[in-house]
């Protein structure tokens, strides 16, 4: 099994917050750390309005709840998480922020604690060079958003990434109620490598008139059976985001094919970022 009964997860985002309440859910004593006070403030009022919506749906009792928020700690004290026996990395799509932060408290986690990072595309095996001896207990745990909802954990193992480590985070994924999936250690592993090419031509198929964005959205949906198009995903991800990616793809794959679409990479230039901005390829202000 996977011997772990404490997570720790850096970065108190969306996608941290999500890691940590399944944490919590699923009986896992869990420590959330974050530098910045309001975004814990944040978190926390987050995994309140989801928990309350849990109950009032009915997919959660009134003693569910109690029990995720006793296991629930939240610390802008980097000393909170050294005890546990995961650290799950859940920061920016940054790979010098990442690397400075496993620098940082590789020394920290010794013996059978693992070291793991919720990347979508960075190299599992470049990650890895920021922890020293400790690569062969280092890991890629890749979360899908929303991650209460989204079933997939694509779990990534580096070079050095040792046996036991992989069959202890599959079984931890297990734990929290997902299916770990293996791929390799590739630039986009497998979901990225094959979701953002698609957007990507999305926005080259919008670019060149071949249809308006909500019929490219709609022909996909109903002719793919996809839940949501491809234009109105990339706007839910983040065009930023998904222009990173793609450009982590092309660096790390040495290939000019990934690159964004100039559409795509003019509207992030305009602030149009999707979602969280109001607008991106779609109007979201009203």
């Amino acid at each position: 099994m996977h011997g772990i009964n404490k997570v720790a997860i850096i970065g108190s985002g969306q996608m941290g917050g999500g890691i940590a309440q399944i944490s919590a859910v699923n009986g896992f004593e869990t420590v959330i750390y974050d530098l910045n006070s309001d975004a814990l403030t944040r978190c926390e009022g987050f995994h309140n309005k989801l928990f309350a919506r849990g109950v009032e749906k009915g997919r959660m009792s009134d003693d569910d709840v109690a029990g995720a928020k006793a296991k629930l700690n939240y610390a802008n004290d980097i000393n909170a998480i050294y005890d546990a026996d995961i650290v799950i990395e859940a920061v920016i799509e940054d790979v010098d922020l990442k690397k400075k932060i496993f620098a940082g408290i590789a020394d920290k986690f010794t013996d059978n604690q693992i070291l793991a990072t919720n990347t979508s595309s960075i190299s599992i095996t470049d990650l890895a060079t920021s922890v020293g001896d400790a690569a062969d207990r280092f890991i890629g745990m890749h979360f899908f958003n929303p991650v209460p909802v989204m079933k997939l954990v694509e779990v990534i193992n580096g070079l050095a990434t040792s046996e036991e480590t992989t069959k202890r985070t599959i079984a931890l994924s297990e734990a929290m109620g997902k299916v770990a999936v293996p791929a390799n250690d590739r630039a986009g592993f497998v979901s990225n490598r094959v979701l953002m090419p698609m957007i990507n031509e999305a926005f080259y198929a919008w670019m060149e008139g071949v249809a308006e964005p909500e019929h490219i959205d709609e022909i996909m949906k109903l002719g793919m059976a996809h839940p949501m198009g491809p234009l109105r995903l990339a706007d839910f991800i983040g065009l930023d985001t998904c222009v990173h990616i793609m450009d982590v793809m092309a660096e790390g794959l040495n290939n000019d094919r990934y690159r964004a679409c100039p559409l795509l990479k003019q509207l992030v230039v305009a602030g149009r970022l999707g979602n969280k901005a109001g607008r991106g390829v779609f109007d979201y202000s009203k």
